[in-house]
């Protein structure tokens, strides 16, 4: 038996109708599917429901995040934390599975011991519409070195907390957790002796990450972040992660409780005022939702012009709202993200509502 976990949001029905037609002919069925909509947009998220309907043994959850930045890490917790089974495999919507992939792995089974599979990369381009799995091994694969595709050993991940919750938007983390892993005794294997899988194309994060502000979640630098996260977790021998809370999520009444309370206070993109806001007023927050919105300044320019002419006056400094999401979002997601908050970005980039729940 294994479970089959996929974090999901957004992505095309396409690719999400292949893998789950994928997983119908494999040849032994004795696993469960997870899918996680980790905070897509209510139309998408009706459309996925509505594709389930073909495949009804597919156990359905969705999390009221969509003011909040991709999280693999908090998505899969959500389900890795309840597991009963002994083992499972972190999916990624982008699979094609071989028919016997399913059976090859329950083969592989070992107690604590986790098994990460090679894959074969399609191209942009390529007609993926009734491959046929021995034509997998004709695309480019992955080594050694590429760890998104693994079966845990369900009693592992929980003694470490799961995977780690810092990560956030793309990178590192399913490197992390094999390392954190190995750090606390366990064996990871990988399996090379044949393709089991075929991951459909898509643009990479860092190749969609926008210079300017953008009403879709980006924060500059986050992947060397992320990659110099798991660089401390290889050096210094980090095994637990996370809080107690592991896995725990937002709830829709929580989401609709932030979306619906009144803003406490206004502010600009002044530079003092933003960093006030980081370091003086959110840490000064004991009780209760604090909600604040901060637009752009007008006419920023001719005011610090004026100011020029006057003798003796400080010319006040502003970050752009790009800078201002970035500054936010990272100190958020490093001292809040086990809050239940919402972050919202103004269609037209010139304001962004922010939301904490502190009780």
């Amino acid at each position: 038996m294994i479970s089959i976990i996929y974090p999901y949001r957004n992505r095309d029905l396409k690719r999400v109708q292949r893998s789950f037609e994928s997983l119908k002919n494999q040849s032994v069925q004795n696993f469960e599917v997870y899918f996680v909509d980790y905070g897509s947009e209510p139309e998408t998220s009706v459309k996925v429901q509505e594709l389930f309907s073909d495949y009804p043994s597919i156990k359905y959850s969705n999390h009221a995040t969509r003011f909040q930045p991709w999280n693999k890490a908090k998505a899969l917790n959500s389900v890795i934390k309840k597991l009963e089974t002994k083992f499972c495999f972190v999916a990624d919507i982008d699979m094609i599975f071989h028919p016997e992939f399913v059976k090859t792995a329950i083969s592989l089974q070992k107690p604590e011991q986790s098994v990460y599979f090679k894959v074969s990369f399609s191209e942009s381009g390529d007609k993926l519409d009734g491959i046929k799995p021995e034509d997998f091994d004709q695309f480019r694969h992955s080594d050694h070195h590429a760890t998104g595709l693994t079966m845990f050993s369900v009693k592992a991940l929980k003694s470490i907390n799961g995977f780690d919750e810092f990560y956030h938007l793309w990178g590192a983390e399913d490197t992390d957790i094999h390392v954190r892993l190995r750090n606390a005794g366990f064996k990871v294997e990988f399996y090379e002796e044949e393709i089991l899988m075929l991951h459909q194309w898509h643009e990479s994060y860092r190749v969609s990450e926008k210079a300017g502000l953008n009403a879709e979640f980006q924060i500059k630098n986050i992947v060397q972040l992320n990659h110099q996260h798991l660089k401390y977790a290889e050096e210094y021998g980090i095994t637990k992660v996370n809080s107690d809370g592991w896995g725990k999520v937002m709830t829709a009444k929580q989401e609709s409780e932030l979306l619906n309370c009144s803003i406490k206070i206004n502010l600009d993109d002044e530079k003092r005022t933003i960093e006030n806001l980081i370091y003086g007023i959110f840490s000064s927050q004991s009780d209760g939702i604090f909600k604040v919105k901060i637009s752009e300044s007008e006419n920023k320019e001719e005011f610090k012009n004026r100011l020029k002419k006057l003798a003796g006056k400080k010319i006040p400094e502003f970050y752009t709202m790009k800078e201002i999401n970035d500054l936010l979002l990272m100190h958020i997601i490093s001292f809040y993200r086990d809050r239940p908050y919402i972050f919202q970005i103004a269609k037209d980039l010139k304001s962004i509502t922010i939301a904490i729940d502190f009780r």
